[in-house]
């Protein structure tokens, strides 16, 4: 099934969809979202890309990061998205949003209005194998330490995100 992104100004006035791959050969903006979540300790929790994903296979980031559908709100996007990664259910908060371009390789970019919402949560996961090959939960420390040794682990957007994250607490 062909996926479809929503194309928007820095305002994020809708100009059209495009499908999903074009977008990012053209490097176009578009709507995203991306959630991070963490346990009852602080950690924040990693998924691994599935390594059959187009771009960025095999690498870490965080809880969930994809683009909502046209007619579906950056929050209701983002909570389909946990249930069909992760195949769980979790209160999400807004926090902020910001505009970000990342080159993830093989001629393919990620420029993106990007909206980034947090949550808790400490129970199972039902992993969806075909997106996430596995998730683990790591503190801050641990993880700057592990991007700064090995930073091409990690996905270019995640790397991105996470400084603005930090700029915002």
């Amino acid at each position: 099934m062909e996926e479809f992104v929503v194309l928007v100004d820095p305002d994020d006035n809708m100009l059209g969809v495009m499908e999903k791959q074009q977008a990012h050969v053209n490097g176009l903006l578009h709507r995203a979202f991306s959630v991070f979540l963490f346990n009852e300790k602080g950690e924040m929790l990693l998924q691994k890309r599935a390594s059959k994903k187009y771009h960025s296979p095999s690498q870490w980031t965080n809880a969930v990061c994809s683009h909502p559908r046209k007619g579906e709100s950056y929050l209701e996007g983002a909570k389909r998205r946990v249930k069909e990664e992760l195949g769980i259910e979790v209160e999400l908060t807004e926090k902020f949003n910001f505009i970000y371009k990342a080159d993830v390789g093989g001629g393919l970019w990620e420029h993106e209005l990007d909206y980034v919402f947090i949550g808790n949560y400490n129970a199972n996961f039902n992993l969806n194998l075909n997106e996430v090959e596995e998730v683990r939960y790591i503190c801050i420390e641990q993880l700057d330490q592990e991007i700064s040794e090995k930073p091409e682990n990690f996905t270019e957007w995640f790397k991105i995100i996470l400084e603005e994250y930090k700029h915002h607490f």
